[in-house]
């Protein structure tokens, strides 16, 4: 750009507000998604003017490595509309270049090395982000497999625990039973003490089925390994923040938060026409908070005649004292479900 300052003609003028433009325009392209339709065509098509108008194929380096990394969370067909326009631009300027500068395309024009660079930024920059979404998600992947594996090992303790410590509470309860019928020493102390006996008995096996039953639900390592899958067969991409501490939060808030996750990433699948959906697991000092983001077609009624779904996660969260909320925001849909602490003991 230093070539049009100081300025000498309106054309500088008009090529520096260009400048300018690009760079509001390659803001834009970063800082929100939901705008990208129209930045990315106008971002190229400044630098298409460059390219082909003025002969700078420098400029159309910055779209050819931040669109292609960007797209590369999108359907691949929308990087082929972008690099046939991408390489059409170059084609062009090298064609135009050459009418006015015959020669340009000479062999032996060592100015053409220039540009190697543009050539293969596109393809080098998706090629990159594709790789390394796809390492993310692998390791993420990985790690659920090692939760669920964890979860195997406890699943065994709770097997062991309802073949030991559930037939011995049984007996328990069937010999303190028996002793009250027998005994016939002080009938007044030791009936009551009995019925104590037999109380605690059943009380401890409910708890025992209890727990057993909490560690066959779900875990949030599960729901997240089939959910994934099923974004992926969506082509949708699932970045997280915070799942690996989550998996340890205890079994009850898991199985509480598993299924109202499970159901609203089922919505984005079907209705949000979404391209990546965000998960965000947070820890309080009061409360475990999950934010889902999507980056789809939002509206402000999220209610549809004869669904179940928003009403359903509500009601579930409602029934733990928990709270869920949908809003509208700039990148799409954000859910939001609370669960306040004390939850997990009930």
């Amino acid at each position: 750009m230093a070539q049009y300052v100081p300025t000498k003609s309106v054309t500088d003028w008009i090529w520096l507000g260009l400048g300018v433009v690009f760079l509001v325009v390659y803001i834009l392209v970063n800082e929100i998604d939901r705008w990208l339709p129209v930045t990315i065509p106008l971002e190229l098509a400044i630098t298409g003017l460059f390219a082909i108008f003025a002969f700078n194929d420098y400029m159309i380096i910055y779209p050819g490595w931040q669109v292609s990394f960007i797209l590369a969370r999108y359907p691949r067909k929308y990087f082929h509309w972008f690099a046939t326009a991408f390489y059409l631009i170059i084609l062009v300027g090298l064609w135009r270049a050459n009418l006015v500068h015959p020669g340009t395309l000479n062999i032996s024009n060592g100015n053409l090395l220039n540009l190697v660079f543009p050539l293969v930024s596109p393809i080098f920059a998706y090629t990159a982000s594709r790789s390394i979404i796809r390492q993310r998600q692998l390791r993420q992947t990985n790690r659920r497999l090692q939760a669920i594996v964890r979860r195997g090992e406890r699943e065994r303790i709770a097997r062991d625990l309802h073949d030991t410590l559930g037939q011995s509470f049984s007996m328990m309860t069937l010999k303190a039973e028996l002793a009250k019928k027998l005994l016939d020493k002080a009938p007044e102390r030791v009936g009551p003490e009995l019925d104590d006996i037999a109380q605690t008995s059943r009380h401890d096996l409910q708890l025992v089925r209890s727990i057993v039953n909490d560690l066959h639900q779900q875990s949030l390592s599960e729901m997240m390994l089939t959910q994934g899958k099923n974004l992926a067969e969506a082509n949708m991409v699932l970045l997280t923040d915070g799942e690996n501490d989550a998996t340890e939060w205890p079994t009850k808030v898991q199985i509480h938060l598993s299924p109202v996750i499970s159901e609203a990433i089922t919505n984005v699948i079907r209705h949000a026409h979404a391209h990546q959906v965000e998960i965000t697991f947070e820890q309080t000092p009061s409360a475990y908070i999950v934010n889902i983001q999507d980056d789809g077609r939002s509206k402000n009624n999220y209610a549809r005649a004869g669904s179940n779904g928003i009403s359903g996660m509500q009601q579930r969260m409602n029934e733990v004292n928990g709270t869920f909320t949908i809003t509208h925001t700039r990148q799409g849909t954000l859910v939001t479900l609370t669960l306040p602490k004390e939850q997990q003991v009930s």
